[in-house]
């Protein structure tokens, strides 16, 4: 599995370091900078624009963070990095143009996101351009297919599963309990090969998890955002990927 120490030397900032309130927005290029400058490693997501480019973004729709509107995956990369962040100058990155601008600064956890089609272009994507940089840097997903397809194009990539144990959000309503049951105890192991794991600090500890662990895992808290998320991923983690503080 090589040596993964990186992984969990800095606590992580979700998202970037961002703080809306003072005009840095998450995923940004502020909140990228702001994470390495305060000395942590740097979360952030992935979507995939119309033209197959991967680019820095959390949602599926531009509305809650953007001035523009509508489908991420129905515009244009070229069209997506003209769109700015509300309340701020902030532009959308591009996955070429966040590498360029972290360049090894900081360790980059990437997460790709999914609708659980079986459209793993995204990851493809991703693995391409990560086989060409330098610095320390793993992909990440929820879907085991994404993570498969990621272990097939580029084994020396670092790649992780994030996971949780309820699914019980609507986000997840299309997903057969079976699916579910799958991704809860990591059952897809012998497909994926996952490297480490992030799991959601309100379900820590869970059977998995302490398995993994045992077997010598690095394991990431996700979203550690109170006192008491903390002491959970301190005693059951070995890092958080935290927000809305610093550590």
């Amino acid at each position: 599995m090589g040596d993964l120490s990186w992984l969990i030397q800095r606590p992580v900032a979700h998202r970037g370091l961002h703080d809306a309130s003072c005009g840095v927005i998450e995923n940004s290029p502020s909140a990228v900078e702001a994470a390495i400058a305060g000395g942590f490693s740097v979360e952030v997501d992935i979507q995939l624009a119309r033209d197959g480019e991967a680019v820095v973004f959390h949602d599926f729709a531009l509305d809650r963070l953007t001035q523009g509107s509508g489908l991420l995956a129905e515009q244009p990369s070229e069209a997506l990095m003209q769109v700015r962040f509300r309340a701020t100058d902030d532009r959308m990155m591009s996955l070429p143009e966040l590498l360029a601008r972290v360049d090894g600064r900081a360790p980059l956890l990437i997460e790709i996101k999914s609708a659980f089609s079986g459209d793993v272009r995204l990851a493809l994507r991703a693995v391409a351009l990560l086989s060409a940089y330098r610095g320390p840097a793993a992909l990440m997903s929820f879907d085991p297919e994404m993570i498969a397809a990621v272990r097939d194009a580029a084994p020396h990539i670092t790649r992780g599963i994030v996971a949780e144990r309820r699914y019980d959000h609507p986000e997840w309503k299309d997903l057969s309990a079976g699916t579910k049951h799958v991704m809860r105890h990591l059952l897809h192991w012998p497909k994926t090969r996952f490297q480490f794991i992030a799991y959601r600090v309100g379900d820590l500890p869970a059977p998995a998890t302490r398995l993994a662990h045992a077997l010598g895992f690095p394991i990431l808290a996700w979203t550690v955002r109170r006192q008491a998320d903390r002491e959970a991923a301190k005693t059951f983690a070995d890092q958080m990927i935290f927000e809305g503080f610093r550590p």
